[in-house]
């Protein structure tokens, strides 16, 4: 049945609309990461709706072919320039403007991109191998557990984007799951905050309000920044030394990639913890310690390793719970509704095929990354020299586009406007983005596993604390939510931080 199932996604890959798509939806994802500012969230939104018209299979793989372009490509300004294509590309800065500072930036860049083209196919082997006995586990999970799910995704989410003020995460976790209540609740089709109008009623888009949150600040910023001067040539790659390198550090490919596909398990833990906690986690290992922050290719092949492998770390929730493991896998899941699929505990038994197919379309997708980050490695930062006066009102359109194409309503592109002045006011008052847009997309299985819960109890709140697995997730919330106190904050000087890693 497994060898059936593969056949089958491979045939569908191998068609030539296919692979056509992916290639370009990579090539895509990997111009994303390059430029600053713009993330692998708003690539998959924007293309999304463009997948509108197209097969599920291809839409999908197109979305794939676009995260895994997207997380990759920030190695290469990371590296060339010190500005991390993505946020989560500033583990991989750390050790990589310093390698390409002493004149080894191709090789730097080949090291790197073969990081992330491991640590992506090691989390697509833990997705064909984990999904299932994670599937198995999900379905003991009943209402209780899965509003405890959504509210510990909020919370951790919360903490751990929020710059050290966690209740200002908290706060922005809590402002998504009340826009997520706008429209028809999930239980009795009561329409509440629509005032009686018919479009609000159906409720808000998650794509409109992601591109709002993420690209309009990003564009508006960008007018502020000076224009950046980008070198002229990239030095070669020298391919055999680098997989030499890669070589001698196997066992930081494969620690960092366990580390970044557990990461990838926790809802709303994004790739930038990942790629930091696997360069922790390096450090400490490493042999050579003292070369740690000076140019070290261990430093740089943890990050992405780790950075990669979350990729698939957050498709094993998705595919097995229906709850996204980031903003990215978030809008993910949204397509997929979009196209008909139903991920979640009787996935396996619906869609038995699509897991293979998933597992299949990300190592794809790697080994096209891989090929492409190299060809274009000479010429992608050529980007940043477009006058950004030309290239973030193109960005604009594209983001109205996307806003548009999704539901073809006028009334889309304002919703976009409307939280674009929302996200723009969080980033200046310092409230993260992410537990919003988190909350947004679980508030309305936070609203509907609660009610039916309440019901199913008859009102009472017993089964939090006598089910064994809502009470696991009780402790959890619980600890992270008292780590904030002062009391318990001495204990954060046990794990690793970005800044005490920085100033390491």
């Amino acid at each position: 049945m497994t060898l059936h199932y593969t056949l089958e996604a491979l045939s569908s890959l191998m068609s030539p609309v296919n692979l056509i798509t992916l290639v370009l939806s990579v090539f895509f994802g990997l111009i994303v990461g390059v430029l600053p500012g713009l993330t692998s969230t708003m690539a998959i939104a924007l293309l999304t709706g463009l997948t509108y018209s197209v097969s599920a299979e291809t839409a999908i793989l197109s979305l794939v072919g676009v995260y895994v372009g997207a997380i990759s490509g920030g190695v290469q300004t990371a590296i060339l320039l010190n500005i991390p294509g993505t946020p989560a590309s500033a583990a991989t800065a750390l050790d990589g403007y310093k390698i390409g500072q002493r004149g080894e930036g191709g090789l730097g860049i080949f090291v790197g991109n073969f990081s992330a083209f491991l640590g992506t196919l090691f989390g697509a082997v833990c997705v064909l191998v984990l999904s299932p006995l994670l599937s198995t586990i999900s379905l003991k999970f009943g209402s209780w557990e899965f509003f405890l799910l959504a509210l510990f995704g909020v919370i951790m989410c919360g903490s751990l984007t929020s710059g050290g003020d966690a209740v200002k995460g908290w706060i922005a976790g809590a402002l998504g799951l009340f826009v997520s209540q706008i429209g028809l609740d999930g239980i009795n089709s009561y329409p509440r905050f629509s005032f009686g109008s018919v479009e609000l009623m159906a409720g808000i888009s998650l794509v409109p309000i992601m591109i709002g949150l993420f690209g309009f600040p990003e564009i508006v910023n960008s007018f502020k920044k000076q224009q950046i001067k980008v070198p002229t040539e990239v030095l070669d790659l020298r391919v055999k030394k680098g997989l030499k390198i890669m070589k001698g550090n196997t066992p930081t490919v494969f620690r960092s990639g366990v580390i970044g596909v557990l990461i990838g398990l926790v809802p709303g833990v994004g790739e930038d913890v990942a790629g930091w906690l696997s360069y922790w986690a390096a450090k400490v290992r490493s042999k050579k310690k003292e070369e740690f922050g000076k140019g070290s290719y261990e430093g740089v092949i943890a990050a992405e390793t780790g950075i990669n492998s979350t990729i698939g770390g957050h498709i094993i929730p998705l595919l097995t719970l229906a709850i996204p493991g980031s903003t990215s896998s978030a809008v993910l899941l949204a397509a997929m509704w979009l196209h008909g699929l139903r991920p979640g505990p009787l996935m396996m038994s619906e869609s038995p095929g699509f897991i293979y197919s998933m597992s299949l379309y990300l190592t794809a997708s790697a080994f096209v990354m891989l090929i492409l980050g190299l060809l274009i490695s000479r010429y992608t930062v050529k980007v940043l020299r477009i006058d950004k006066r030309i290239l973030m009102p193109v960005i604009f359109v594209i983001c109205a586009v996307g806003s548009y194409v999704i539901d073809n309503k006028i009334s889309s592109i304002y919703i976009m406007f409307i939280f674009g002045i929302v996200g723009l006011l969080m980033s200046k008052m310092k409230f993260p983005a992410s537990p919003f847009l988190l909350g947004v997309v679980l508030g309305p299985m936070a609203d509907t596993n609660l009610r039916r819960a309440l019901v199913l109890s008859g009102g009472s709140l017993e089964p939090l604390f006598t089910r064994p697995l809502c009470l696991i997730l009780v402790v959890f919330i619980l600890l992270v939510v008292l780590s904030q106190f002062n009391a318990f904050k001495k204990l954060k000087g046990l794990f690793p931080s970005k800044n005490n890693i920085a100033a390491k």
